[in-house]
């Protein structure tokens, strides 16, 4: 039986290299792959839309291919945000019951949160996400869901992600062009974290850093509740721009040998061993083929990764998270994978590193289980549990509504 239309998720990253559009579909509440479609970006620059025309084309393009092999239509979408406009917040709010102890229920706790978020914000920054770190009820703290309990004031640690309005806006708009109605928008790093990091992980305290081809999108969690978001300015194009200057090469040739002889430690690299560059003539622009140490190519690479890391750990102490960091960090991304980067990660943290590659969705193409995905992954496990935790709560609603029309019978 063909799903009803109702039942697909479509989400959109539209990136500084490429477009993606990702379709699932829920059934008996299990989430599946649909289809995807991915195109080259244009128009974009420093991961924002420079050009509204060629980005909006490259979206439509990544979303006709998505129609395809979804085999339906697709007329929404959620949509990632993610740059250098995006800012992390800790804020702290309650209320007060009385003086007589009173049960708490998801009122209150709407009322604690919406005091929590009303902090003093300049007035072109929209909040993405309101991240709840943990409930004090009569200060009584790490209580993560206080709905049942029973006291006078409920408090709440809460996190905001917020982002650039104008940002947020044009890639709103940009979607709107390309067809697609924007149903919400998602911090790309959350929705990494959505796709890679385990309970455990969250528990003990973990990193997790996308590294796109512009910016690197950091969140940190502790005690299973996100402590710290940020975004560093250094990305693969960084990485790939480093040994365009440094060999002579175009872009596109400096990329394929950063992806296939690309190392970030020097001293792992054989002093005597050789490659040839510039011989495809389709990519070195007709230059001749030439030899350069393998090594060159790490001396060039370990400066950016050093730096790349160096950036990281000074914006956690700063967040007051470095010691936080009990289950380590995570590199998600294109540049994840480059071979040396978790040994820097490693020597420069002292945590242990590893690669994140995304939970697979059933029926998705081996293809999609990259690191480079996991946002994009990430984005419609988080919508899916969102819906779930949304229609639990109207269930619940519609439940308790029932009970008290009914003692009224």
């Amino acid at each position: 039986m063909k799903p009803r239309e109702e039942t697909l998720i479509t989400v959109l990253d539209a990136g500084n290299s490429k477009s993606c559009v990702l379709v699932g579909e829920v059934q008996d509440g299990v989430l599946r792959y649909r289809g995807h479609g991915i195109e080259t970006s244009k128009g974009m620059r420093k991961g924002l839309i420079a050009d509204l025309g060629p980005a909006a084309d490259a979206i439509n393009r990544a979303a006709l291919a998505a129609e395809r092999t979804a085999k339906a239509g697709i007329e929404t979408a959620i949509v990632g945000v993610g740059g250098m406009h995006v800012r992390g917040v800790n804020s702290r709010g309650g209320i007060s019951m009385g003086s007589r102890m009173r049960e708490i229920t998801r009122e209150e706790v709407k009322a604690a949160v919406d005091r929590a978020r009303s902090v003093a914000l300049p007035a072109d920054r929209e909040i993405l996400h309101l991240l709840p770190q943990e409930f004090i009820l009569d200060d009584q703290p790490g209580i993560h869901d206080p709905v049942g309990m029973v006291g006078t004031k409920l408090e709440v640690n809460l996190h905001l992600s917020t982002c650039s309005g104008g940002v947020a806006q044009s890639v709103v708009t940009c979607a709107n062009k390309a067809g697609l109605e924007v149903l919400d928008t998602v911090y790309e790093g959350i929705a990494a974290a959505e796709a890679v990091l385990s309970a455990d992980e969250r528990e003990l305290g973990v990193c997790i850093a996308d590294i796109g081809a512009s910016t690197t999108e950091m969140v940190v969690f502790f005690e299973g509740a996100v402590a710290h978001t940020a975004v560093l300015p250094i990305g693969g194009d960084h990485f790939t721009n480093d040994l365009a200057v440094g060999l002579h090469v175009p872009v596109e040739e400096a990329e394929q040998l950063k992806q296939v002889w690309g190392n970030c430690v020097v001293t792992s690299v054989p002093q005597l061993n050789e490659i040839e560059i510039g011989g495809n003539l389709a990519l070195s622009g007709g230059q001749p083929a030439r030899i350069v140490r393998h090594r060159y190519l790490a001396e060039i690479l370990e400066p950016r990764a050093r730096e790349l890391m160096q950036m990281l750990r000074e914006n956690l102490r700063q967040g007051g998270v470095l010691e936080a960091l009990g289950a380590g960090l995570v590199l998600t991304g294109g540049s994840a994978k480059l071979v040396g980067l978790l040994d820097v990660a490693e020597s420069m943290l002292r945590v242990p590193a590893r690669v994140g590659y995304p939970v697979p969705l059933s029926r998705m193409p081996e293809e999609l289980a990259q690191p480079e995905f996991a946002a994009l992954i990430g984005m419609l496990l988080y919508t899916h549990r969102t819906q779930v935790r949304r229609a639990s709560e109207e269930m619940g609603l519609r439940a308790k509504l029932k009970a008290i029309f009914a003692g009224t019978m």
